[in-house]
C-alpha cells in the first residue's frame, strides 16, 4: 500500500473549527521498469549491448503525479466517499458528473440496497419521512385549494397521524445521522491507487476497496455493539502518518486488550467530544439536526387527533406551534452548517458538490416548517389566509426535504466521485 503524501493545501470555512478539505497528491506506484536479464549463454561473437534507458527521475514522476489529487472532505469521510481530481480522464477514471455517469448513479438507487451502510440508511429514512410529510401536505393544504375534494377526517385524522409518523421517522433519521457522525474514519482512507504504465507512461487509476478503512463496507458494522478492524486493515491504518491539524488520530481510538482498535461506537467519549467532535462542523450540524428533530417530535405527538382536539388555545401554542418553531430553527442551523462544511470559504457557495445541494434543499424545507409554526400563532386572528399560508409552508417544505433526501441517497451510493479538470490555482502556489 502506498502511503499518502502530506496535504498540499488545507482549508475550511471557519478558522476556529477543524479544517474540512485537504488536497493530497496521490503517490504513484512504480512497476518494474526493466525485464529480468536473459540467462547467460556462450557466444563467439562480440556484440555491443546498448545501455538500458535511465530510470525515470523520482522528482520528474512526482511532478507529473502531483496533478492527481485525492480530495479529503470531512463530509465525504463520514459518507465513506473517496473524491479524486485528475487533469485528464482515463479508461479507469472518468468524470462522474457527466450525463451517462449520472444516469448510472440513478440506476444504482434502484438496484443497490446496502442496508449495512449507515449513510445509505440515513438517506433512505429521510426520504421516507419526506414522502410522509408530502402526503401530510396534501391532507392539510389541498382541501383549502379544492374544498370539494375533502373527505371526512382528512385534515384532523389524516393530517394528524401523518404528522406524527413523519416527525417520528425524522427523529430516527437524526439518530442514524449522529451515529454516522461519531463513526467517521479517523485515518486517511484514500481509496485510489496510481500506477504508471510502461507502454505510454501515463497514469492508470484504480480503486482499492479492499484497503478501505471506512465502516461502510462492513456488512455487520452498526448491527453489532463493537466492531474491530481486521489485522490487515489495522496494519494499514497504523502505517498512515498522524494528522497535524488538531484532529484526533488513530492512536486515540479506544482499544481492547488484544490491541485491536474499535471501528464502531455508539457515542464518543468526553475526551473525543472535547478535543475533536465539538470542533467538527459536520458533527455540530448533526447535533443541531437531532436536537431540532427531538423538539419537533413534540409537535408531531401533539398533532394526534385525540390530543390536538383537547388542547386549549394557550396549550396549543405551547406544545404544538412552539416546538415547530424551535425544532425548525434547529433544522435551519443544521442545514446552514452542512452547506458551510463543503465550502472553501463561508461566503462562497459550492453548487458543484452534492453535499451542498443536500444542505440547500434542507434549508428551504427547514424554513417552510419553521414558517408553518410561526404562522400558527396567528391562526385564530388571521383566518383563512393565515391557515392557507401555514399549510402551504409545510407542503413546500416537505417537497424541499424530499429533494434534499434524494440528493443524499444518490450521494450515499456514489463512493468514488471523480472530477476532471485543472487543479485549483492555490495548489500551484502552495
Amino acid at each position: 500500500m502506498e502511503l499518502p503524501q502530506k496535504p498540499k493545501h488545507t482549508t475550511g470555512p471557519l478558522p476556529f473549527l477543524n479544517p474540512t478539505t485537504r488536497y493530497h497528491p496521490i503517490p504513484p506506484h512504480h512497476p518494474s521498469s526493466h525485464p529480468p536479464p536473459p540467462p547467460h549463454t556462450k557466444t563467439t561473437t562480440t556484440t555491443t549491448t546498448p545501455p538500458p534507458p535511465p530510470p525515470t527521475s523520482p522528482k520528474e514522476t512526482t511532478k507529473k503525479q502531483e496533478e492527481i489529487y485525492h480530495i479529503w472532505r470531512s463530509r465525504d469521510n463520514r459518507k465513506g466517499r473517496h473524491a479524486l481530481l485528475t487533469p485528464h480522464p482515463s479508461p479507469t477514471a472518468r468524470a462522474t458528473n457527466t450525463l451517462s455517469e449520472t444516469l448510472r448513479g440513478l440506476a444504482r438507487m434502484f438496484t443497490r440496497f446496502p442496508i449495512w451502510d449507515v449513510s445509505y440508511d440515513v438517506a433512505v429514512v429521510f426520504t421516507l419521512g419526506s414522502v410522509v410529510w408530502c402526503i401530510n401536505g396534501f391532507f392539510v393544504w389541498y382541501p383549502l385549494v379544492a374544498p370539494q375534494t375533502e373527505f371526512p377526517g382528512e385534515v384532523d385524522v389524516g393530517g394528524g397521524w401523518t404528522a406524527f409518523v413523519g416527525a417520528t421517522v425524522f427523529e430516527v433519521g437524526s439518530v442514524l445521522l449522529m451515529l454516522e457522525a461519531v463513526n467517521e474514519n479517523r485515518t486517511d482512507c484514500f481509496g485510489w491507487a496510481v500506477e504508471e504504465a510502461l507502454e505510454d507512461d501515463k497514469p492508470r487509476l484504480h480503486t482499492t476497496p479492499d484497503a478501505c478503512r471506512h465502516h461502510h463496507q462492513d456488512k455487520r458494522g452498526w448491527l453489532r455493539r463493537n466492531v474491530f478492524l481486521a489485522p490487515g486493515a489495522l496494519a494499514a491504518a497504523a502505517a498512515v502518518p498522524p494528522l497535524d491539524d488538531g484532529v484526533v488520530g488513530h492512536d486515540d481510538l479506544p482499544k481492547e486488550s488484544s490491541g485491536r482498535r474499535r471501528q464502531w461506537s455508539w457515542w464518543p467519549s468526553w475526551y473525543e467530544l472535547r478535543t475533536h467532535y465539538l470542533r467538527e462542523i459536520g458533527f455540530l450540524a448533526c447535533l443541531a439536526q437531532m436536537v431540532g428533530a427531538t423538539i419537533f417530535w413534540i409537535s408531531g405527538f401533539t398533532a394526534l387527533p385525540s390530543i390536538n382536539s383537547s388542547l386549549s388555545p394557550g396549550a396549543l401554542d405551547g406544545v404544538y406551534w412552539l416546538p415547530q418553531v424551535v425544532g425548525g430553527s434547529g433544522f435551519i442551523v443544521s442545514s446552514l452548517l452542512f452547506m458551510l462544511e463543503v465550502q472553501d470559504r463561508w461566503y462562497l457557495p459550492a453548487p458543484k458538490l452534492l453535499g451542498w445541494h443536500v444542505g440547500f434543499w434542507n434549508l428551504i424545507g427547514a424554513l417552510g416548517f419553521t414558517l408553518c409554526g410561526a404562522l400558527g400563532f396567528a391562526l385564530d386572528a388571521g383566518g383563512d389566509a393565515i391557515e392557507y399560508a401555514s399549510t402551504l409552508s409545510t407542503f413546500v417544505g416537505s417537497w424541499a426535504f424530499l429533494i434534499g433526501s434524494l440528493f443524499q441517497w444518490y450521494e450515499s451510493l456514489d463512493k468514488y466521485p471523480i472530477s476532471v479538470g485543472n487543479a485549483p490555482s492555490f495548489l500551484s502556489e502552495s
